[in-house]
Order: structure tokens, then C-alpha cells, then sequence
């Protein structure tokens, strides 16, 4: 019993004890980078009492009160001892160290491992190392939300916003004015009448980081004007893994909806190309200038070949489907690493909308109340069937600490086929409309870098980094069908009363019965080298404090070959009129394919509707490194870039187009740090801006779509433009930033996309140089969680992602040049920029439960879609609209994950305005004249990730 009591009295006394217990608490950080020193140990001086310290740098270490020496101890660093700390009941006492390094223990650890690039750390900290302006995004955000492909990803950056749903525009500046480099090599585009990289074609799931250099150096290649956006897909592997996902995507404007419109497909469609039944059939290879119209022989041979479908079928629209595979493997051969990454992602998609369209005629000022009279009014059904598969096949080979290699690969094929359905009035003609397109287009992309890194030389003082690219690009537009079907307006009767049956237009106009096929193929070859050689610096050890010498080319051969062709249905000299009565599903039939008395196809081909082209790309450049104190870096250099760019039409009285240019282009870097944590960034430079092979070839091209004539200029010059940013940046921790930033630009001769009009309602859509222009802005990017604000659990999961852009541009026009005067509109802005853009993100992550929620907003201010004209063609305005993406992610067990959520919540309306009084505002009675105006609906989805 008494054994009994002594032990009761023991345990009060020890509870008592516990109770009464403090701790020692603090951050313990690095005395060069001010980072926290993860992995470092906190112990009472000769004692196993010990603490960790987190990925934050933090620690806490529970004591009974009393006075102890505590130490703190990591490998490489300088240990710490703090004599006489004392710890009171029931307090924390504070307790951070400045720990640094140990030159002379660093020397003897060699780390090999796989650097992870992706992590939200990572990201932060190479913002902070980096020497120029440079904003990003990292894989830990991106899986965080909803976003698909690499267009929504990039939309997130500060001063970015996208255009088309596929195209980024860059503090203001339109997608000709941003270079895209896909691990580090120039990208391939796809795209006929844009000079850009597609970022649809990229899914989210592969991206380990996206980086956006908004300063000019020498390392960086010299055309730009936005930036320079670095999109890198995944390589690093930890360990064996994988994963598996399947997602079901539902929109709300026509998913299990009875009324979608699609057109006869291929077997092979659902694969993203077609099989070869759209193909154009070998005898209209024969037509040419002499012979236009197809013969009675050749209409035989074409029975049979050509399809007769011009209308649509009409379907039940299905959810959209999005399969996803990745593997991660590792290999040990000996002292020789490998690692492998390899993704397989399969997406069949479909949407549709309806499209409001108008167009007007001459606007008087003196009746600003009254909108001008209307050319038409069209209702546009627009229904977008999309099919991708790509592959992501990436080797990083480790021979040893100082050499290693890489091999990427990346393909991607894309179908879409597009099926539009236009209805309205054409009042200009007293017509009523119904209207058909049928176009399907796959591209074919592929992208191959073979490149290594390597140390030489004594304390492996010179780094040399080679890389040897190829890229392949494929675009097929087979049959692209094109109808028109009119009657005359009846007054006083809706259209869907109206008895008259529409009657086919039969001609040789573009835009009526015709039927187009492209094809364009390119090849790139491209290499480049760097040596970097960093000398000794007696002030201090680190490489971080060393000075750099680089030097390093790229090279670049690129041909593109374009060609297309197109035929109309049109009348034989002896017409059957009865044929002209009969309805769209008989009228090209086979049985009306006469030369006689039926239908015959001609050419309407021109020489210069295709097109050679061919660019070479020499720069060279010197830059150094120059770390001149603590707080005091400078970096800069010249890059020297030759390029000569060659377009030859088909047409042989035409001149070719040439351009031989060679360019020296200086930039200067600095960055003072005040603190370990905050530092002011300065950056000038120049750079150029060279026109696209599309901008100058001399054809033309009916887009249905817009209702424009596409057209080129071949007398376009290479754009100049300095550049100035000044940014502060502040990292309250390893994983968190604050920046607010200053730029500038000048442009000489800036390129734009600008619109005409050639009489009635046509609208011609071409490119011009302006004489100057500038752009200046402001952009503020914030990073920031909870978890050192509060003890609240709920409110420590929380972070915050905030950045936003103001941003004002303008443009001058010489005036007293002819062909400036009738696009002379004062005191406008750059085609694309907006004048303000903001997003937001709100992050909840518990790791213990597996929860992860988040809710993303984005607006952009209203931009110029298309520069106008002082004729009837108004520049048109897209407006502001408001954005909201939710999305949750649950883990179930130890290999499942199920993600909900829906984009585009709000489902805002897109709108597109005519400014007719050009003041750059769309208010009054302008919001009633509607270039375009629809609703793309709320998406909303739900998947399941297996990980194994």
C-alpha cells in the first residue's frame, strides 16, 4: 500500500512537472540566402534532447524550465551554441540562429540526387536566384485547380491573359510578340495565319513549371516583347510510380442535348486525323490556269470520289472525356542513373454556342443616340468536336556528378472538327440566310531535344551545357466545305413561318458552294551551346559569390511549304434550271455533275495561294556575371542574332520576299538585395520582332468563322523595341513572395493585326506597321499562407495567390503616308492589351485528412480584338468578364484520389462590340451593335486518379 501512494505521489508531481513544462522556439536560417536550413537539429548542448527544424525553418524544443546551453548542428554549416538560455513554465523563449556555411566540410559532401523543379519551393527560390525579371507557376499549383491545358495554366501569371482560348497575350502585347521555348527549344507552331504556339495542344498534366522571363539577357533568345515563355514537361524521377486518370467533363450549354451538329466522320477521327476519306480525289489534280473547269471525262471520274455532305447530322451530345497515363521509372546501371518519364493523355471533347453577329454601315456623330443601319444580323451556331492525344516520352541520364544528359520527346495529333450553322438577315441584299461550314483540320506535332550538361576542368570551374533539336509540324484541312442558302425576307413574317424554301448560291465567289484543302508542313533544325567559366573570389567561397564569364550560340534552319486549293460548284453553259431548286442534301449529287446541262467544278486557285518559306537563325553572345558585393549583382552582355528569312509564292511574276537582317542586341541585369529576404530588381534591353511567313505571303483565305478575308503584306519591316523593368521582391519564407513591378517599352515599327473594308460588308484582315508605340504597366504578385498568422488549424491550411496589372499602351501612325491614312485612329491601344488584369486564389490543404479545395477568379479589362478603319469598319472591343473555377480533390485509402469542381461558374457572356465613335469605350448605344456575343457555359467535372 505504501509502495502504492509513493507511486501516486510520483506520477502528481511528474504530471505537475509536464504541465509546468516551456519550450525554446525560433527559425533558424542561412546567413547568405536567408533560407530556412531544413534538416538542421536544435539539442540541449551534450544532451539527445533534440528538435527538427520544418521546411519553413521553424522548430520547437519543450523543455522543463531551467537554464540549458543549446546547440544547433547541420551537415556543412558552422555549428551554433547559445550558453545560459532559460526556459520558464508555461513561455516559450525565443531562439533563432544565423547559421554559415562550412567551406572547408562543404569541400568533403558530395549530394547526388534528382533536383525537383516542380514544387512550390522550388519555384520561389528560382525566382529569387534568378538574374533577370521572371514570374512562373509551378506543378504544385497547377494540380491544384481545374486547368486542362497549358492556355489555362499560363492565363494565372501575372501581366498574361489568352486569347482565342489558345493564345497568350503578354503585359498587353498580342502572341506574335511572345516567344514560346518548350525545354529550352523553340517551339513549332501549327498555326497558319498566327505567329504563336498553340498552348491547347499542351496538357496541364505534363507541365512541371512554367517560367516567363519579362527582361531581356543575353542567354535568351533576342525576338521578343511580351517575354519569353520556358514551358518545361517532366523528367525527374524520385521513384518508381505511376497514375491513372479518368475525368468526365459535363458544359451546360449542350451536353446530353439532342441538337449537336457534326459532320460525317472518318474511322480514324477519333484518333485526331482523318483516314483519307476527305481527301482531295487525284483527277482535280489536273486543273490548272488554262483549265479550269473540270471536263466531262473528269466530272465521271469524280462520281463516286467526292462526298456529297454539306449539311451536318444532327447528334446527342455526349460528356466529354479526358484518359491520362503516367510512368515514372528509374534505372541504376553501375555508378550511371537513369530516369524516365513517360505520359500518355487522350482527350474527346465537344461544345457548342450560339453566336450573335452584326454588322453595320456609316456611323454619324451627330446621331450618337441612333446605331448606323444594319448589314446583318446573323445568329451563329458554332459546334467544336476536338479530339487529342499526346505523348510525353523524357530520359535524364546521370553518368556521373559532373555529366549529365537528356532526351525529350514530345508529339502531340489534334482533329477538330468545326461545324458552323448561320442564320439571319443580310440586309444589304434583302436576303435571308442559312448558311453552312463544315471544317476539319488534325495537326501532327512533334518536338525531339538531345542536350547535356557538363563540369570540367579544376574545381570544375567551366560548365558547358549543348543541346541539338528537331521539330515537325504536320496541318491537313481536307474538304473544308463552305454553302450558302438564301431567300427573300418576307415582311412581317418570322422566319419559321416563312414557306419559301432557301435556294443554294451557285458561283464563283469564295464564300458560296466551294470546297478548300490545305496542307503545310514544316521542319526545324536547331542546336546551341554555352560555357560558363566562374573565376575564384577570394571575398568568399560560394559559387553564389563568384564571378561568371558565358558565351554561347544557337542556330536555327527552318523551311515551311504551304498549298492550297480551291473549287466552286457553278453552272455548265447550258443549265438545267430545275437542278438550281433542289435542296442542299441532292443539289451536288452525282447525278447533277454535268458538263452539259448540270454542275461543273472550277478551280479557283491562284499562283500565290501557296507559298515556300525559308529561315535562318545565327546569334551568338558574351554576358558575365558580376556579383560585386554582399547585396550587389550585375549581369549583362550583347547577343548578336543574324536571320535571313525567304518566302517565295507560286506565282512566278512575283517578286520573292526577303529579308536579311542582322541585329546587336545589349542588356543590363541588377539586383540589390537590403536583406536576406527582399531585393530591387533593374533590367534594360533590346529585342526585335520579325514578321511570320503568313504576314507576308501575298494570298487570301475566307475564314468562315469571323466572317473575314485573311490576307498578307509583303512589306512588312522587323520591329525594334527597348525595354526597362524595375521590380521589388520580398520572401517572408521559402515558399512565399511579394513582388510589385515597373516596365516599359518603346516600339519602332510595332507590327499589328488590323482590319479594312473592300466594299459592302466585306472585311479584310491584314497586317501594317505602325510608326511607334509604347507600353508601360504595373504588376504586384503576392504569395502568401497563413500558417505563421494564427494557432486556428482551419486558418493554417489556407494560402492565398494574388496578382494583378495595370497597364497602359498607344500607338502612332504617320499620317502623311498614303496607306497609314485610312487606319489613322488617335489615341488607341496596342491590338490585345488590356488595360487591367487580376487574378485570385484561395488554397485549402489538409495533408492529414487529404482535403484539398480551391477557388480562382480572373478578369481582364476590355482589349481591342480587331483594329478598325476610318471607313465603316469599326475597331472591335472584347469586354471585361468575370471568372470562377472550384475545384476539390479528396484522397480515398493510399492509391485513390476523386476531383470535382466547375470552371467558368459565373458563365458570363463573351462580348465583342463595334466602337463607333473610336473612343475606346463601349458605352450607350454600342452595347446594342454586337460583333459577336455568346456564352460558352459552365464545365463542370468529376474524375478519379489511381496511383500505383
Amino acid at each position: 500500500m505504501r509502495r502504492l501512494g509513493l507511486l501516486f505521489i510520483f506520477l502528481i508531481i511528474n504530471s505537475f512537472a509536464y504541465a509546468q513544462q516551456g519550450s525554446i522556439s525560433g527559425k533558424v536560417t542561412d546567413k547568405k540566402t536567408g533560407e530556412g536550413v531544413i534538416g538542421a537539429t536544435v539539442l540541449v548542448t551534450g544532451t539527445v534532447q533534440a528538435a527538427p527544424v520544418d521546411v519553413q525553418g521553424h522548430y520547437e524544443l519543450k523543455l522543463a524550465p531551467g537554464t540549458y546551453n543549446i546547440t544547433m548542428t547541420y551537415i556543412g554549416y558552422k555549428p551554433l551554441t547559445f550558453a545560459g538560455i532559460v526556459v520558464t513554465a508555461n513561455a516559450k523563449t525565443s531562439l533563432n540562429g544565423v547559421m554559415e556555411e562550412n567551406a572547408t566540410n562543404l569541400q568533403e559532401v558530395t549530394v547526388t540526387g534528382q533536383k525537383q523543379t516542380g514544387t512550390e519551393v522550388a519555384m520561389i527560390q528560382d525566382l529569387k536566384r534568378s538574374e533577370v525579371v521572371v514570374s512562373g507557376m509551378s506543378n504544385d499549383q497547377i494540380v491544384k485547380t481545374l486547368d486542362r491545358d497549358a492556355a489555362e495554366v499560363v492565363k494565372r501569371i501575372p501581366g498574361v491573359t489568352v486569347q482565342n482560348n489558345n493564345f497568350i497575350v503578354i503585359r498587353g502585347l498580342a502572341e506574335r510578340y511572345n516567344t514560346v521555348l518548350l525545354n529550352d527549344a523553340l517551339t513549332p507552331s501549327a498555326e497558319v495565319d498566327t505567329r504563336s504556339f498553340s498552348f491547347d495542344i499542351l496538357p496541364s498534366s505534363v507541365i512541371d513549371r512554367v517560367l516567363i522571363f519579362k527582361s531581356g539577357s543575353p542567354e535568351l533568345p533576342g525576338e521578343f516583347g511580351g517575354g519569353v515563355v520556358k514551358v518545361y514537361t517532366k523528367n525527374s524521377v524520385l521513384e518508381n510510380t505511376g497514375s491513372f486518370s479518368v475525368s468526365g467533363w459535363v458544359r451546360s450549354t449542350n451536353s446530353f442535348k439532342s441538337d449537336f451538329l457534326q459532320s460525317n466522320h472518318s474511322p480514324t477521327d477519333f484518333l485526331g486525323f482523318d483516314n483519307g476519306q476527305r481527301n482531295m480525289p487525284g483527277v482535280l489534280n489536273s486543273l490548272n490556269q488554262q483549265n479550269r473547269t473540270t471536263t466531262p471525262e473528269q466530272l465521271q471520274q469524280l462520281r463516286g470520289t467526292l462526298r456529297n455532305e454539306f449539311l451536318p447530322t444532327t447528334i446527342t451530345s455526349r460528356p466529354d472525356l479526358r484518359l491520362s497515363l503516367g510512368l515514372n521509372r528509374k534505372f541504376e546501371i553501375g555508378s550511371v542513373y537513369i530516369s524516365n518519364v513517360t505520359s500518355l493523355s487522350y482527350s474527346n471533347t465537344q461544345e457548342q454556342y450560339t453566336a450573335q453577329r452584326q454588322r453595320f454601315s456609316a456611323y454619324d456623330p451627330a446621331k450618337s443616340d441612333q446605331l448606323p443601319g444594319k448589314l446583318f444580323d446573323y445568329s451563329d451556331t458554332r459546334s467544336l468536336s476536338a479530339v487529342r492525344l499526346g505523348v510525353i516520352h523524357n530520359y535524364q541520364v546521370r553518368l556521373n556528378d559532373r555529366h549529365k544528359l537528356e532526351f525529350r520527346n514530345f508529339f502531340n495529333q489534334y482533329g477538330t472538327d468545326e461545324v458552323v450553322n448561320r442564320k439571319g438577315v443580310n440586309i444589304d441584299d434583302a436576303q435571308e440566310r442559312n448558311d453552312f461550314s463544315l471544317h476539319y483540320q488534325s495537326r501532327s506535332i512533334y518536338s525531339g531535344q538531345l542536350g547535356g550538361t557538363h563540369t570540367v576542368g579544376p574545381e570544375s570551374r567551366f560548365a558547358l551545357t549543348w543541346a541539338g533539336g528537331y521539330n515537325y509540324v504536320n496541318r491537313d484541312e481536307p474538304d473544308y466545305r463552305q454553302n450558302q442558302q438564301t431567300r427573300e425576307v418576307t415582311a412581317n413574317m418570322p422566319s419559321e413561318q416563312n414557306p419559301t424554301p432557301f435556294l443554294v448560291s451557285i458561283n464563283t465567289i469564295p464564300t458560296t458552294s466551294s470546297r478548300f484543302y490545305s496542307t503545310l508542313t514544316e521542319n526545324t533544325y536547331m542546336g546551341s551551346g554555352q560555357v560558363e567559366y566562374r573565376f575564384k573570389n577570394n571575398r568568399d567561397t560560394l559559387r553564389a559569390s563568384e564571378y561568371k564569364v558565358r558565351a554561347g550560340f544557337y542556330g536555327e534552319e527552318k523551311k515551311r511549304t504551304y498549298d492550297s486549293r480551291y473549287f466552286n460548284y457553278t453552272r455548265s453553259r447550258r443549265f438545267d434550271s430545275t437542278i438550281g431548286e433542289e435542296s442542299l442534301e441532292t443539289i451536288f449529287s452525282d447525278k447533277n455533275l454535268d458538263a452539259n446541262t448540270g454542275l461543273v467544278l472550277r478551280e479557283g486557285t491562284l499562283p500565290q495561294d501557296r507559298y515556300i518559306g525559308r529561315n535562318r537563325l545565327v546569334a551568338t553572345y558574351l554576358s558575365g556575371v558580376a556579383p560585386i558585393s554582399d547585396k550587389f549583382n550585375v549581369t549583362g552582355g550583347v547577343r548578336v542574332e543574324y536571320n535571313r528569312k525567304n518566302l517565295e509564292s507560286g506565282d512566278v511574276q512575283e517578286k520573292a520576299y526577303e529579308e536579311i537582317r542582322t541585329f546587336v542586341l545589349p542588356s543590363l541585369n541588377a539586383t540589390y538585395s537590403f536583406t536576406e529576404r527582399s531585393m530591387l530588381r533593374a533590367g534594360v534591353s533590346e529585342s526585335v520582332n520579325r514578321p511570320e511567313f503568313r504576314e507576308v505571303a501575298n494570298y487570301t483565305y475566307y475564314d468562315f468563322s469571323t466572317n473575314f478575308f485573311i490576307t498578307g503584306n509583303n512589306t512588312l519591316r522587323t520591329a525594334r523595341i527597348y525595354n526597362a523593368d524595375l521590380r521589388y521582391e520580398f520572401y517572408p519564407s521559402r515558399s512565399e513572395m511579394l513582388s510589385v513591378g515597373l516596365f516599359g517599352k518603346r516600339f519602332i515599327d510595332p507590327i499589328e493585326q488590323v482590319t479594312r473594308s473592300v466594299g459592302g460588308s466585306d472585311v479584310y484582315l491584314g497586317y501594317q506597321n505602325a510608326t511607334k508605340a509604347y507600353d508601360l504597366g504595373v504588376e504586384i504578385e503576392a504569395r502568401k499562407s497563413l500558417l505563421d498568422l494564427t494557432d486556428n488549424p482551419f486558418l493554417q491550411r489556407l494560402s492565398f495567390v494574388l496578382n494583378a496589372s495595370l497597364i497602359r499602351s498607344r500607338v502612332q501612325l504617320d499620317t502623311t503616308l498614303a496607306e497609314n491614312k485610312k487606319f489613322a485612329l488617335t489615341d488607341r491601344a496596342l491590338q490585345g492589351q488590356s488595360p487591367y488584369v487580376v487574378n485570385l486564389g484561395v488554397f485549402y490543404q489538409d495533408d492529414e485528412n487529404r482535403w484539398q479545395v480551391s477557388a480562382q477568379y480572373n478578369v481582364i479589362g476590355p482589349r481591342i480584338a480587331f483594329v478598325g478603319d476610318r471607313d465603316r469598319n469599326f475597331s472591335i472591343l472584347e469586354m471585361p468578364r468575370h471568372v470562377v473555377d472550384l475545384a476539390l480533390t479528396k484522397g480515398i485509402g493510399s492509391h485513390f484520389e476523386v476531383r470535382a469542381g466547375i470552371q467558368n461558374m459565373l458563365n458570363q457572356e463573351v462580348q465583342q462590340y463595334y466602337d463607333f465613335d473610336r473612343n475606346g469605350k463601349i458605352n450607350g448605344i454600342e452595347k446594342g451593335a454586337a460583333f459577336s456575343r455568346y456564352r460558352r457555359g459552365t464545365y463542370s467535372t468529376l474524375g478519379l486518379t489511381m496511383r500505383f
